[in-house]
């Protein structure tokens, strides 16, 4: 057997030659991507920034204006209302995505005849275009038409114009990426599910424990890391949602669902006010930083508690 010290010598050291061989491919390989990274990431992004301090328009100014652009977002009622709107959206939407994507892996936690093609039917929305999706949905809540409203009407009920009013828009919102997105969640939640250990769940059985009773004490407490997970991806996922609310709504009506990320579309490509859009692009990107690093630090206290 070959001891841990002799093992450690075999390996080559960074100073020899063939560690800076190994050391030189290693950066060959690594070159292309980051090339690609800091083509399409890091300079836009060093670009954008340069930009939010000054007052470009596209097609003539370019001038230095230092933090107008950021004193003029202070008083913005406009976009500090897309981030109540993007909140009442969380709200609403995370735990009900939480809540509906666990029951389905509960459900689909088993082997029985038809599960995986109902795992492959729930998760296809996922890959659905958003765009598309909200076309498919724009139709199926039409007022008139739209086959929502024709159920409702079926029980006796007086469909609203879901996309029109300000009471629903922002429901009709939620219907379609709940939709969309509780397939993946569920993925992540059945992968979460067949991590927890079989053992504890007969120890709980021969306790006399109840199904309710190992979902509450045994699966819910395991899932807990995996509960953050997807919650805090929602979150995030809320702070950029764009194409449902471009395609369901245009923002409106009165501004009910209008998001910081649309805002910025508008403000740089409808209204050429590039400076600007940068500007308010960056405190939405610190914004989604801080909930990133908040989030960060709760799981690992969470981890060191568990």
């Amino acid at each position: 057997m070959i001891s841990a010290g002799k093992l450690e010598k075999s390996r080559p050291s960074a100073g020899t030659g063939l560690g800076r061989h190994q050391a030189r491919m290693g950066y060959l390989f690594i070159l292309p991507t980051m090339l690609l990274f800091a083509v399409f990431m890091v300079i836009p992004v060093v670009m954008a920034l340069y930009l939010s301090f000054t007052n470009y328009d596209v097609l003539s100014k370019n001038d230095w204006i230092g933090l107008a652009n950021y004193s003029r977002l202070l008083q913005d009622n406009l976009y500090w209302q897309t981030f109540l709107n993007v909140g009442f959206y969380a709200i609403v939407f995370v735990p009900l995505n939480l809540l509906i994507s666990l029951l389905l892996a509960v459900l689909l936690n088993r082997a029985a005849r038809g599960v995986k093609v109902l795992r492959t039917f729930y998760y296809l929305p996922t890959l659905t275009s958003a765009v598309a999706a909200a076309t498919v949905w724009l139709w199926l809540l039409h007022p008139e038409y739209g086959m929502v409203n024709g159920i409702l009407s079926a029980f006796g009920i007086v469909g609203p114009a879901w996309t029109s009013q300000t009471e629903t828009a922002m429901i009709a919102i939620i219907m379609m990426t709940l939709w969309q997105s509780v397939g993946s969640n569920m993925i992540i939640y059945l992968a979460g599910l067949q991590g927890i250990p079989d053992y504890l769940y007969e120890s709980a059985r021969l306790d006399g424990a109840s199904r309710f009773d190992c979902l509450r004490y045994i699966t819910w407490p395991q899932l807990r890391p995996t509960t953050f997970l997807v919650s805090t991806m929602s979150i995030i996922g809320a702070l950029q949602l764009f194409d449902q609310a471009f395609v369901l709504t245009q923002g409106g009506p009165a501004n009910a669902t209008k998001t910081p990320v649309y805002l910025i579309y508008q403000q740089g490509f409808n209204q050429l006010q590039m400076g600007y859009a940068s500007a308010q692009a960056f405190v939405l990107a610190m914004a989604i930083l801080i909930f990133s690093l908040i989030s960060m630090r709760l799981n690992r206290s969470e981890e060191s508690i568990l």
